[in-house]
């Protein structure tokens, strides 16, 4: 059976706020009765005060327990409690009168007028009989705390041996609850009361039964409400969760234009955003790919059409072949070669399988010596090439040959960009972590917008520019991942020359400690 996680959910939080429910009316309940038990426990006690009391008075008089008849030691106790108790009831006898003389007897008038002598008064009422003895065959049958209090009372000496009860409980009950017995300022026994577990009067039996029945109100309640809670909580996280299962539905189905509510402060709302950001980079990703593939063709394209032109005219006889038209082929040829191998470079990079090796390089003479054989070309463009001060540390871990590739297509896009009479400077700077080797060229400058995308594929800052002027669009591209596969970066700003500034940043080679 599939259970959905908003069904899961409302079980888990309905049987956590039950279980808190149940724990705290369990602990509610033993709590009153443990403290009710010991408040009707102190009560019993009080009611012993008048035995206390005259157990006390019969102790100094005799000045020990000997008056306790030892027959009569298991009920002796109850017999003095009623006996005590009736006493306590009986009104006091008036104060005794002067006996006065006898009148005579006033005849009573019968209804014929003849005079009958006086009624003889009433016989006295016979006394109550004595009360049954609580104790029988069957009370020491049951437990200390089901008898009524006549009957958990025990009598003990100040040395706590028995004297008369109910007798001594054993060793693994609950100890009674104990008053001392005082005559003459000083302790010779205690009356020890078995602690009950039930209600000794119909008050406290009215008061536990009226609490059991709160407490089931109490219960039925708090699960009707825990299981309102446990819905709303439910839904409250089922729904954005559900957003969040049919969002990344759509993502796998190609859906990149997806944006769910982010409106949540919690760990949903984040991965709402997250999922959103996800969908914008696929969005992005997606757009890249297809720009990919029409760039990549297009690129492809223009060589090979260029070829098949000349390769055409030559076999309709238009064109003979002289060297001037192979050569125009062998161009094309280069071309579309340089195009393929800047794109297989890219692909074993964008794949980690671009090869490189971690040689110690001296990257500023590597780049000087690398800008002497660019100088002529530069000249011939009409630029002047300066270089700066060495640094004072340019050795750091990289491969030369990747190096002069990068160097290569930097130092070409100067030669392509930078307008005639203007100058293209070499310098660089060290901090002791990382080496900063800047190539700065002059104008025309690039826009602010650019200089974020100068890295990506097939990307011109001037579309109408031309192959022959401008290039793929691969170079910076490759330089970038180049760089980025030996622990470096690329970074394109405003030269002070006011044309672009590559920057260059590797990490310097540390000596072994």
């Amino acid at each position: 059976m599939r259970l959905s996680i908003g069904h899961r959910l409302f079980g888990a939080v309905l049987l956590a706020i039950l279980a808190v429910v149940a724990g705290s009316v369990l602990l509610l309940r033993h709590d009153v009765l443990a403290g009710f038990g010991e408040y009707a426990t102190g009560i019993e006690l009080d009611r012993l005060d008048a035995l206390s009391a005259d157990l006390a008075r019969q102790y100094g008089a005799r000045g020990g327990w000997d008056f306790v008849p030892a027959a009569r030691r298991r009920t002796w106790i109850a017999a003095e409690l009623d006996r005590l108790q009736r006493t306590r009831l009986q009104p006091p006898a008036p104060p005794a009168a002067p006996a006065a003389p006898a009148a005579p007897a006033a005849p009573v008038a019968t209804p014929g007028g003849v005079s009958a002598p006086p009624l003889p008064p009433l016989p006295p009422l016979p006394p109550l009989p004595p009360p049954a003895p609580a104790a029988g065959p069957d009370a020491d049958a049951l437990p200390d705390d089901r008898l009524p209090l006549a009957e958990r009372v025990t009598l003990f000496d100040a040395a706590g041996r028995y004297v008369a009860g109910r007798p001594p409980p054993s060793a693994d009950a609950p100890p009674p609850a104990r008053r001392p017995v005082q005559a003459n300022g000083r302790t010779v026994g205690y009356l020890a009361v078995a602690r009950a577990a039930g209600p000794s009067d119909a008050l406290a039996a009215a008061f536990l039964a009226g609490l059991a029945h709160s407490l089931w109100w109490i219960v039925g309640v708090a699960v009707l409400l825990s299981g309102v809670a446990a819905a709303l909580l439910a839904r409250h996280f089922r729904q954005p969760i559900r957003a969040l299962m049919l969002g990344t539905r759509q993502l796998s189905d190609g859906q990149y234009d997806l944006r769910l509510p982010a409106g949540r402060s919690d760990e949903l709302g984040e991965l709402a955003r997250h999922v959103n950001t996800l969908a914008h980079q696929l969005a992005e990703a997606e757009d890249a790919r297809r720009q990919w593939v029409a760039d990549t063709s297009h690129e492809l394209r223009t060589p090979l059409a260029v070829l098949r032109a000349q390769l055409e005219a030559l076999q309709d006889g238009v064109r003979s072949a002289t060297p001037d038209n192979i050569d125009a082929m062998l161009r094309q040829v280069l071309a579309l070669n340089k195009l393929i191998d800047e794109l297989y470079a890219l692909a074993r990079a964008d794949v980690g399988a671009l090869d490189c090796r971690r040689d110690p390089v001296d990257l500023w003479q590597l780049a000087n010596s690398h800008a002497a054989g660019f100088e002529t070309r530069l000249a011939g463009g009409g630029l002047t090439l300066e270089s700066g001060p060495a640094p004072h540390d340019a050795r750091v871990p990289a491969d030369a040959d990747r190096m002069r590739q990068v160097l290569d297509n930097l130092f070409e896009n100067s030669l392509r960009y930078t307008a005639a009479g203007g100058t293209v400077h070499l310098h660089g700077e060290s901090d002791g972590r990382v080496l900063r080797l800047h190539l700065d060229d002059s104008a025309p400058g690039v826009p602010d917008d650019a200089l974020p995308r100068l890295a990506g594929r097939f990307y011109r800052v001037d579309a109408s520019r031309s192959r022959a002027y401008g290039g793929a669009g691969l170079g910076l591209a490759l330089c970038r991942r180049l760089l980025q596969a030996q622990g470096g970066e690329l970074r394109f700003a405003h030269a002070p020359l006011g044309g672009l500034r590559a920057t260059i940043v590797m990490p310097l080679l540390r000596e072994p400690t």
